[in-house]
């Protein structure tokens, strides 16, 4: 996991307090899915566009989505954000969606 969010191998005691302070997103779902015996194995996805389904295992680093959508349409198929929000997507959900988040 270090790897894969570009943690150094070797960390000051200061910068790991820091990290343990203030962690990022991924680190919290983490956390989270170590302390809950209850996360799910399968989820079920559905698009929000076309009510495309289909069942994937979910990814500790999936966020909390707004919207999700099949690939095969275009980010302009869902509602615009609300004033003030911006959109992140994410792509590679289950293999063929694309999770959208307003922030």
């Amino acid at each position: 996991m270090a790897v894969r969010h570009d943690l150094p191998a070797w960390m000051s005691e200061s910068v790991l307090a820091d990290l343990d302070e203030n962690p990022p997103a991924w680190l919290l779902q983490s956390r989270a899915n170590r302390r809950s015996s209850k996360r799910p194995v399968w989820v079920q996805l559905t698009c929000d566009v076309c009510g495309l389904t289909a069942d994937a295992r979910p990814k500790k680093w999936w966020p909390e989505f707004t919207y999700l959508s099949c690939s095969d349409h275009d980010i302009w198929d869902l509602p615009e954000p609300a004033d003030g929000l911006t959109r992140e997507e994410f792509d590679g959900i289950g293999g063929q969606f694309i999770g959208v988040v307003d922030r």
